[in-house]
């Protein structure tokens, strides 16, 4: 299996960009999250823990194209583009079409914290398939957000994610006890 037997933890940060974070639903506790996630990138970096960036990019023509302004990385966040990989996604899966499985592996990744956004898509989406490929999935409880939509608001999908993800799929951790 992909990660089996793997012994470093990296971390993966997913969809944190212009056209989302600033769009005109704002996502919930989003400065919160953003500082967290930049926390995690300092813990990650400190340990010398891989930084894996997923950027959502659409068809051309759409409002997130390939090197659109809203499909940009948030200038607020701590990554080091220099070191960190940053690649593009197409598909609600930060695996689904890009080498990112492939690249775990050649780290020797076994555990991938996962952070970001939105919670009920892309964050629920790679959790399952990181798991599916045999990777242990980290989700931090408090560094993944969303919006409000008509069925519920943000902090409750939130929760809802948190709890049934918890145990089965993922290991759930806070912030500040997450190690790398």
């Amino acid at each position: 299996m992909l990660g089996e037997k793997a012994k470093r933890s990296a971390l993966l940060i997913i969809d944190m960009q212009v056209g989302l974070f600033n769009g005109p639903d704002q996502p919930y506790e989003g400065d919160r999250v953003l500082e967290n996630i930049n926390a995690l990138i300092h813990k990650a970096h400190t340990a010398g823990a891989p930084v894996f960036v997923a950027r959502h990019t659409g068809p051309v023509g759409s409002p997130i194209e390939p090197g659109s302004p809203l499909s940009q990385l948030l200038p607020g966040l701590a990554i080091d583009e220099t070191t960190d990989v940053v690649f593009e996604k197409t598909k609600s899966s930060c695996f689904l079409g890009t080498d990112l499985a492939e690249r775990l592996v050649d780290a020797d990744i076994g555990e991938l914290v996962i952070v970001g956004m939105k919670t009920q898509h892309c964050i629920d989406t790679a959790c399952r398939a990181a798991a599916e490929r045999g990777f242990q999935p980290v989700l931090v409880a408090d560094a993944h957000t969303c919006m409000d939509t008509p069925a519920l608001p943000a902090k409750a999908i939130i929760d809802h994610h948190n709890a049934t993800l918890n145990g089965p799929i993922v290991k759930l951790v806070l912030t500040t006890d997450c190690q790398f």
